[in-house]
């Protein structure tokens, strides 16, 4: 796979305000890719932004909270008419609730879910739309989780949507590929970011890196090389509908 695969394209990551889908912004950015970030951290994504048009590359940022599905309507539209049809899209938002089952509340697992399930979906439909229409062989990359493929202690809301977006994956793989357009999942494992820093410091984070295989956490460069593949062209044409694990062997244990 070369950059050139990449170059040019126009590519689309929601939650790329920190963390992950900050990483992936700037993957893409770096292999050439005209820039669509969205996020509903403006500050953040501005910060984000500037830093990107500093080394060149034409950038959009804007204000979105995927739990609307008008607003996502508007800002898949808005991409298209300021930087043309959306190519490669990172399905990147998402937010969890830590709590034991039982304790769970209607609040909690609306959001979960209309962050991590709903917004995905209607985020690619607004996408592969674009995608149908211009003709294009576009790329879809959701970002699940292992948690999708392995239940997680207190995060059952999580589980459920991570499992879910599997079987959307699955589903618009099916559909979309007539029309050129490849769907497929990352899962993965246990990231160190910014977000699991406090957590990493604790008993509990230490007992955590103990348990997994090599007694080490990932990095966010350890998905580098898996989101380019999925994002190129000719490189990854046969690979579609797949869910692919990330996760240094922890779910083969």
């Amino acid at each position: 796979m070369n950059d050139g695969e990449i170059s040019g394209r126009v590519a689309l990551v929601t939650g790329a305000s920190s963390g992950l889908g900050a990483r992936f912004a700037r993957v893409l950015a770096a292999a050439g890719a005209r820039m669509a970030l969205v996020a509903r951290r403006v500050d953040r994504l501005d910060a984000l932004a500037e830093e990107l048009r500093a080394d060149g590359v034409e950038v959009v940022a804007l204000e979105l909270d995927v739990a609307s599905v008008p607003d996502i309507r508007a800002v898949a539209a808005e991409v298209e008419a300021r930087l043309g049809p959306i190519g490669i899209l990172v399905n990147n938002a998402g937010i969890s609730r830590q709590s034991r089952a039982e304790d769970v509340t209607e609040e909690d697992y609306d959001a979960v879910f209309d962050t991590n399930l709903k917004g995905a979906f209607f985020m690619a439909q607004a996408v592969a739309r674009q995608m149908i229409a211009h003709k294009l062989e576009g790329r879809i990359v959701n970002i699940a989780s292992i948690a999708g493929l392995r239940a997680l202690g207190q995060l059952s809301t999580y589980s459920m949507s991570k499992a879910a977006m599997v079987q959307m994956t699955k589903s618009m793989a099916r559909e979309w590929g007539r029309h050129g357009i490849n769907t497929n999942a990352i899962c993965p494992g246990y990231i160190a970011t910014e977000i699991s820093a406090d957590f990493l410091g604790t008993e509990g984070g230490k007992k955590l890196v103990a348990s997994l295989p090599r007694r080490r956490m990932g990095e966010p460069r350890d998905l580098d090389g898996l989101l380019l593949l999925l994002c190129a062209g000719e490189a990854s044409r046969f690979i579609n509908g797949s869910i692919i694990a990330a996760d240094d062997g922890f779910t083969a244990l």
